[in-house]
This record gives C-alpha cells, structure tokens and sequence, in this order.
C-alpha cells in the first residue's frame, strides 16, 4: 500500500477558544460543536489511516481504513475530557488506530497462512529466549525454524503487517463481554469498583514490565512509533538503519511482547 502521509494539515483553532469549546460541549453535547470538531480533526483520520496502511497486504484498502478510523474519531469526540490535560490530538490518535484495529479484527483480515507463521515465529522467539535467558539473535531463530537467515528475515517482513500494535489492544479478556484495553484502563478509573482497578492495574504492570525486557533498540521503536508518532521511516532516520530493518525489529518486538503477555504468570492474551 502506499506511504504513510506526513503530519496532518488539522485546522489551527486558537487553543484558548477549542478549550472553551470542550467545555461547553462536554456540558451541552452541541451537535453543531461537534461537527465542528469533526471537520477540524477529520485530517487526522487519514493520517493515522496512512501509518496503518503502510505493511499491509493488498486486500486492504485505504478508504476502508479511512472509514474505520472515522469511528474512533466519533468515539474520541464523545469520550474526551478537557480536564484531563491531554491535548485532543493525542487522545484521538490513540482512538482512531483502535478502531481501525478492533474492526480489522472483526472481519478477520489476516490471512489463516500467515497467522500461522506469525504463531510460529512468536513461539520460536520466545521459547528459545526463555531457554537461553537472553535475547536471541536472528541466525538462533531461523535455525529453531528451520530456516536460513535470509529465509527468516524475509518471513518477519511478510507477518510484519500482522504485527501491528494499538494501544487499544484487547490484552485481557475473562470473557466476550468483559475486554479491557490499555486506552480503556487509563480513561475513567473513578467509575470502576475496587477490584476492577485492581485487575487492570496488573495488567498494566505486566505490560510495562513486557516491554521494559525488550532489547534497546526495539524498546526505542515501539515508543518512536506509538508514542512519538514517527513513522517506520522517520524511525529508521533515527536510528540510522533501513526502513525494512525497522519493520523487522518492530515485528520482533511485537513477537516478544505477545509472548510474554499470551504465557506470563496470568496469561492475559
């Protein structure tokens, strides 16, 4: 698909007055405030649409993202709070790729082949790092798979589309209806009772430790991308290494995270 398009032209409202706006639409829920809101920030969609687009296979297309990613708009919109002291674009951001996300899941987009490879490859990383008690290099890997180096490698940018993680990420689930999501758990803890609070404040320790054990140069990827907002590109500038290097050890990264999470001491995949 193509690049990912650079930062988004969003209408440049005096912040003092879209503070003023949030306030009284928070109070009001003025749909003339919020189709307001909705022409202002639609830009963003189609770049975090982009971002998403880029890795993934051809039988995904733009303007689905695009239409996905308007939904998380909508939900942002309604959900946001002013007094939180997180600027709107921040929030939305996160928003929009979880919609995009939760929807890819829900039309089951990854083909069977590749989600079995990926499966594969996440057990291989993690098995064999959980033997030898460090991170292992990529020959190690290919080798616990059968595979040559090159073979390994061009397997990791195949699944990398697959690899792609949001921070609305269903992680844990006791069931169908009770999903909690990282975006979920940090945004209205007071209306949650006591053991709730509790359960998913373990599964946040669980995840910031996951990542804290990744290797340096993956752990800087992952926060350049998701939190930074840089796109593999930008990350690879950084780093000074190719886009294509960057792509590999964003999917390992996201292989070892998975792994941690899916057999960690509360299983919470």
């Amino acid at each position: 698909m193509g690049k990912a398009p650079g930062n988004p032209e969003v209408y440049a409202m005096d912040q003092d007055k879209e503070d003023a706006l949030w306030i009284k639409y928070r109070k009001t829920r003025d749909p003339q405030i919020r189709e307001t809101f909705i022409k202002q920030y639609a830009p963003l969609v189609k770049y975090v649409a982009g971002k998403v687009a880029v890795g993934m296979p051809n039988n995904v297309e733009f303007d689905d993202l695009v239409g996905f990613g308007v939904f998380g708009l909508l939900d942002a919109i309604d959900k946001f709070d002013p007094e939180k002291n997180v600027k709107f674009k921040t929030y939305a951001v996160t928003r929009i790729r979880g919609a995009i996300f939760d929807e890819l899941r829900s039309i089951d987009w990854v083909p069977r082949s590749v989600r079995q490879k990926t499966r594969e490859v996440e057990d291989a990383i993690g098995t064999l790092e959980a033997r030898l008690g460090r991170t292992a290099t990529d020959q190690e890997v290919a080798t616990a798979l059968g595979l040559s180096q090159g073979e390994y490698l061009k397997t990791l940018q195949k699944i990398s589309g697959t690899s792609i993680l949001s921070i609305n990420e269903v992680w844990y689930s006791g069931d169908e209806n009770d999903k909690v999501s990282i975006g979920d758990s940090i945004e209205s803890p007071a209306s949650l009772n006591p053991e709730v609070i509790a359960e998913r404040d373990e599964i946040r320790r669980v995840i910031v430790e996951a990542i804290d054990e990744l290797p340096d140069k993956e752990k800087k990827i992952l926060v350049l991308y998701y939190f930074e907002d840089l796109t593999l590109k930008e990350i690879g500038q950084v780093l000074d290494v190719t886009e294509s290097r960057v792509s590999q050890l964003h999917t390992k990264a996201i292989m070892r995270l998975r792994f941690k999470l899916r057999n960690g001491p509360k299983g919470i995949m």
